[in-house]
């Protein structure tokens, strides 16, 4: 999501945020520039009719509260996938369409009681999914799935290490509101001076932002609005299925290891190795959404981990670790599940960060050599018209983009302003978070920010879970492993990630903006009510989760939150060093952290024609640690996908992100049923459960 976690390369996972959580997917389309150079001519000649309302009236009633309703709808989902595995497809397809329809009843009726005063326009549409995926992007940049979770004491005793009481702080709806309010808002005010470098002088395409303006502007047009008609149609019709799904499902689960989702489909031996269909519409929606590549990495990583690599490193139990260790235990065959990914994730992370960071520079250096003619930079409020040269829509659109400008006093008042409260406040909510860092990561962080925002916009790849690792390791040697390092490392990957998260998420929004004629001003204020609406709404989501579902975080239960996990161990890493790994363990580390970054060296060698042949790294390793039955799932997503292509390829285009995105949202919003039958005791009456035949028999002996 845009999050999502969360802008990035269509073919590579982001880091839920994948988004890993790192991983956030936006599925952009390819052909987005050459939709952008054959639409340029015509767009703004089909609404050239229709007023442009100005950026007040852009930001109506009707638009926030249609925004509130999805905004808790999409932080269900983007929780649920948090807590699951954390991967996070882009919801703006689904924003964009639901916010269309609900205004568009709304205006009907009215019209139709004749109590319509302003007409639905494209800019109003914009401003409800720039506000939807504010709100839902918090429940992923909020790390209540990775770095906040992972402060929890439930998340510390799976670790021997670093588990005191000053490493630990247990979830609360006071400080985790309180927390988000202070470090959401800074990365909007850092972008905010350089929005006119970004989108008109330096064109830089944002092919999400780019796409989502695409089906925006497409649904206003006559022919648009009957498609975008039967697509919300479309997705009602699996919504309802997925929902009702999910609520059948419930009937058979009154037990541990019981239920659908334990279905051993390929076999017993398969489902002890994680191998098996879980039935989970969420994550065949998912892959239906995903590039196949993606699909494909996920299931070559659990066959090369779940397959290979942990049956044969569990034979060796008892010589490189002992067997005195529970399955759960870090210093058993956990360690290399967690460690192992960890290295992958590392190498990834790493090699696109240098990759994207020398494509900013390069880009830079060219975009400032083309204009060396000029003495300064065009910042904050120093505009220069359009030129003859433009199009007809760039003109126009150039026009509206620079008529409405963000003062830079104000940008510069609100980033010092919120540094200073932040800087003030957060050492009272983690005590070994010190003050003196949190304005050493601000200092730095208008920088971070900018190059995330410029990377994504040539890339559309946000790495602001990578800077969040970044600070992790930075912060957490810093205080030292006597000082509750493992906190502060954990707090300060929180504070760098929204930062840098939201100043890359603003700026796509900018270009949405541009190409759909919605003010700046409109966009900004949209974005700042959103990401408001997320610091309330994502901890009392999560706060709803963390108490009706006790067993939440705990390894191989429903809601694992596997990133927890993660990150504290990348956390005790930064701090303590590799002296707590298993036997051997370092040393695969190695091999796959140089392995990630050969084989991502490899796809960029190659280039695109050999690269969608050769796995991901960064996708390949979230399979390590959880298992294989999700990627099982996504990958009859893509399957259903592809045959649909081969028999209607028009029909699957238009209709195919309607069908995933309703059997994710059903799938989704039944957790808030099934959440609230947890809080008032209501169990499910039946549990189902498979055995094998010698189990049944001693079982049937027993009972008899």
């Amino acid at each position: 999501m845009d999050h999502s976690e969360n802008s990035r390369d269509p073919n590579a996972p982001s880091e839920n945020g994948i988004s890993e959580q790192d991983f956030q997917y936006k599925k952009v389309d390819d052909k987005t520039d050459q939709k952008e150079e054959e639409s340029v001519e015509s767009i703004e000649k089909i609404f050239e009719s229709k007023e442009v309302p100005s950026w007040k009236n852009q930001l109506t009633f009707r638009a926030f509260f249609v925004s509130f309703i999805l905004g808790i709808l999409f932080t269900f989902i983007v929780m649920k996938l948090n807590l699951t595995t954390g991967i996070i497809p882009s919801l703006n397809v689904s924003a964009g369409l639901l916010g269309f329809f609900f205004v568009k009843t709304w205006t009907k009726f009215l019209e139709k009681s004749g109590l319509l005063k302003q007409p639905f326009t494209r800019q109003e549409n914009t401003v409800i999914q720039t506000c939807v995926v504010a709100t839902s992007g918090i429940a992923f940049s909020g790390g209540f799935g990775s770095y906040l979770f992972g402060m929890s004491d439930v998340i510390a005793k799976q670790s021997t290490e670093a588990n005191d009481g000053q490493n630990i702080k247990n979830p609360s709806l006071a400080w985790m509101i309180g927390f988000l309010f202070v470090v959401s808002f800074l990365g909007l005010f850092s972008v905010v001076p350089l929005r006119k470098i970004m989108i008109i002088d330096f064109k830089l395409t944002y092919p999400s932002g780019t796409a989502t303006a695409h089906l925006i502007n497409s649904f206003h047009t006559p022919q648009g609005a009957k498609l975008a008609k039967k697509q919300v149609r479309t997705l009602g019709k699996f919504f309802s299925f997925s929902f009702l799904w999910g609520f059948f499902q419930w009937f058979f689960t009154g037990g541990d290891g019981c239920g659908f989702v334990n279905f051993p489909t390929l076999g017993l031996k398969a489902f002890e190795n994680r191998f098996y269909f879980d039935f989970s519409a969420t994550y065949v929606g998912v892959g239906m959404i995903c590039p196949y590549l993606i699909n494909i990495s996920l299931l070559v990583g659990a066959i090369l981990s779940w397959g290979i690599m942990w049956p044969l490193i569990g034979d060796r139990k008892g010589d490189w670790y002992s067997a005195e260790y529970p399955s759960t235990s870090l210093h058993s065959l956990q360690g290399y599940r967690v460690f192992i990914s960890i290295a992958m994730i590392l190498g990834d992370g790493l090699y696109n960060f240098f990759k994207v960071l020398g494509h900013t520079i390069f880009g830079l250096y060219h975009q400032i050599r083309d204009k060396n003619s000029r003495s300064v930079l065009p910042v904050g409020g120093r505009t220069s018209s359009p030129t003859d040269s433009l199009s007809y829509d760039d003109q126009r659109r150039t026009q509206l983009f620079l008529k409405d400008q963000i003062p830079l006093w104000v940008a510069i008042v609100g980033y010092i302003t919120i540094a200073i409260i932040s800087a003030a406040t957060l050492p009272h909510i983690f005590s070994p978070l010190k003050w003196y860092y949190i304005v050493v990561i601000y200092i730095f962080a208008p920088t971070l920010a900018f190059c995330n925002a410029y990377g994504c916009g040539l890339t559309d790849w946000s790495l602001a879970s990578t800077y969040g690792k970044l600070a992790i390791f930075v912060i957490g040697a810093w205080a030292g492993a006597s000082h509750g390092g493992v906190l502060a490392g954990l707090a300060a990957c929180g504070v760098m990630m929204n930062i840098v998260s939201t100043a890359s998420d603003l700026t796509q929004d900018f270009k949405t903006g541009y190409m759909t004629l919605a003010s700046p001003r409109s966009m900004f204020v949209s974005q700042i009510i959103g990401t408001a609406m997320g610091c309330i709404i994502s901890p009392c989501v999560f706060w709803l989760f963390y108490k009706a579902f006790h067993d939440l975080g705990v390894p191989g239960s429903q809601y694992s939150a596997p990133y927890a996990l993660v990150y504290r161990n990348m956390a005790i890493l930064g701090v303590e060093g590799f002296s707590s790994l298993p036997k051997h363990c370092l040393t695969l580390c190695y091999v796959f952290f140089i392995g990630a970054i050969v084989i991502n060296g490899i796809r960029d060698i190659v280039g695109k024609k050999w690269a969608r042949f050769i796995p991901l790294p960064m996708a390949m390793a979230i399979p390590f640690y959880l298992g294989a039955y999700f990627t099982i799932d996504m990958c009859i997503g893509s399957l259903i996908l592809f045959i649909w292509e081969k028999i209607d390829k028009a029909k699957a285009d238009a209709f195919g992100p309607a069908v995933a995105s309703g059997l994710i949202c059903g799938d989704g919003i039944w957790t808030l049923p099934s959440s609230i039958l947890a809080l008032a005791g209501v169990n499910p009456p039946i549990c189902m459960k498979f055995l094998s035949r010698k189990t049944n028999a001693r079982v049937d002996a027993f009972l008899t």
